[in-house]
């Protein structure tokens, strides 16, 4: 996407077994680059990324990294990329500064695998441009770039490609662009040696042909389920399942089990719409949780009515069996017709949302999951 949009990149080829993987070193004269290809970034600190100087050594260094695990996550793929002589190192970013309102460009002459220790620790080494407006002017662009690529023939380089990543970044709806390192050669070329990219997903249905390139095992079988049953989920750590409709409650939801000293499991929005069987699906979604101790609804009716979303609670407990204690919340449009329904079935609800956070932080910490 990269060499699309105008930007140098190295030559590369990937490669899923050892032998595959010589041959692509093989037409690169034996110097290349060997790296994990992973959803995560710390492949360098983990051993993932490897120098080789022969078929040979390539070969062997496939092998090990192929075998790898990467926090947690199987290499099933290497990039070989040709090897660069490397003179100078620098971190290139657009993103979204929320605080300035802005798209913002993100530049550092210390770039490579520690730029987030760099950013925290010597934040005097990052500096900032607000990228205002649909283009920059290529003149205020390149007075900004001067004082960091002091060679005219470099700094013309790194305009081109500011300029090239900020199309990218809008004509494509990313909320990230990066290339870490952006380097110098000793040819005197500015080359993207490795890159990040993070699309926003509300504009994906414009782009079908980033929708393509989605790997499964970016998401849990959880969030595809979901995804599938259009609603709003993503998998967490915690032993507190949260199923609450509309996604600002739902955040608050969270915020409260962890203010009261609980942890969420989820994040789970069932949406405005009255349909029992969003609920039905919700509950079997979250029941697939092996660490789930305890499952709190938390509904404020207005599109969506409390009766139905009762409904939904009782058709799940009979088709589902649900074993997992259940705390509930209602208060909205149709409230007592969804309280009466529940209490009538035996279940213990409430109207206060603090009320109902404490007992099933008080719930999970009771037991394990019966």
């Amino acid at each position: 996407m990269l060499e699309t949009y105008g930007i140098a990149v190295p030559q590369a080829s990937t490669a899923e077994t050892p032998s595959e993987a010589a041959e692509a070193v093989a037409t690169l004269d034996g110097q290349a680059v060997i790296k994990a290809q992973v959803l995560t970034g710390g492949r360098g600190k983990a051993g993932g990324v490897r120098v080789v100087d022969s078929v040979e050594q390539a070969k062997e260094a496939a092998a090990e990294i192929l075998a790898m695990r990467i926090k947690g996550m199987a290499v099933k793929c290497v990039m070989i990329a040709k090897r660069l002589d490397i003179r100078a190192e620098y971190y290139a970013g657009i993103t979204i500064d929320r605080r300035a309102k802005s798209v913002i460009l993100i530049l550092s002459t210390a770039g490579g695998m520690d730029i987030e220790e760099t950013a925290s620790q010597e934040p005097q080494k990052i500096r900032r441009f607000v990228m205002a407006g649909p283009a920059v002017p290529h003149r205020t662009l390149s007075e900004w770039l001067s004082p960091i690529f002091a060679d005219e023939a470099i700094l013309n380089q790194a305009t081109r490609t500011v300029k090239n990543l900020y199309r990218l970044f809008r004509e494509k709806d990313c909320s990230l662009v990066e290339i870490n390192p952006l380097v110098v050669t000793a040819q005197g070329q500015l080359i993207g040696a490795d890159a990040k990219i993070v699309f926003d997903d509300s504009g994906i249905p414009r782009h079908p042909d980033i929708a393509r390139l989605r790997n499964p095992e970016e998401y849990t079988t959880e969030e595809l389920q979901a995804k599938e049953a259009g609603l709003s989920f993503v998998s967490l750590d915690g032993e507190i399942g949260c199923m609450v409709n509309g996604a600002g409650l739902a955040m608050a939801t969270m915020d409260g089990i962890k203010l009261a000293g609980g942890t969420v499991a989820n994040f789970l929005d069932v949406g405005g719409s009255s349909d029992p069987q969003k609920v039905i699906n919700a509950m079997r979604i979250l029941l697939r949780n092996e660490k789930l101790k305890v499952i709190l609804v938390n509904i404020f009716g207005g599109i969506t009515r409390c009766d139905d979303i009762a409904k939904g609670i009782l058709t799940a407990q009979e088709q589902l069996d649900i074993k997992a204690p259940l705390v509930i919340r209602l208060i909205g449009t149709n409230e007592q017709e969804g309280l009466d329904m529940l209490r009538k079935a035996g279940m213990v609800v409430t109207r206060n949302m603090t009320e109902a956070i404490r007992n099933a932080v008080e719930c999970a910490r009771g037991g394990a999951r019966s």
